[in-house]
């Protein structure tokens, strides 16, 4: 059974319907952001916020490789032993590099 083409006109229109809406949130939310530290600075009321690199790596790392390992059992036993694995094995790869990261800085940081 065939779909109507207006049905395949409203189905492809759908995804891009969505990334627009998402780009106009973000721009607005990077818009007010920018003009809400704008106005502290001015007022001397602004401090930077400090960004914890360690606890982030650690965080995405744990993330990355925990996403990446599902991706890449379940791709493999989907699919077998292609490319299309890459999906899962990226993500597992860069979760990995993180956590070394981590263990790494948190090593030199000592105890």
């Amino acid at each position: 059974m065939e779909a109507s083409s207006a049905a395949q006109i409203i189905v492809a229109i759908i995804p891009i319907v969505g990334i627009v809406m998402g780009a106009v949130v973000v721009f607005f939310y990077l818009l007010w952001n920018h003009r809400r530290k704008i106005l502290l600075i001015k007022a001397g009321q602004y401090s930077r916020p400090e960004f914890d690199l360690l606890s982030f790596s650690l965080l995405a790392g744990l993330l990355l490789s925990s996403v990446g390992i599902a991706l890449t059992v379940f791709l493999t036993m989907a699919l077998g032993l292609n490319y299309g694995i890459l999906g899962g094995i990226i993500p597992l790869a860069i979760g990995i590099g993180l956590l070394v990261y981590y263990a790494i800085r948190r090593h030199d940081r000592g105890p």
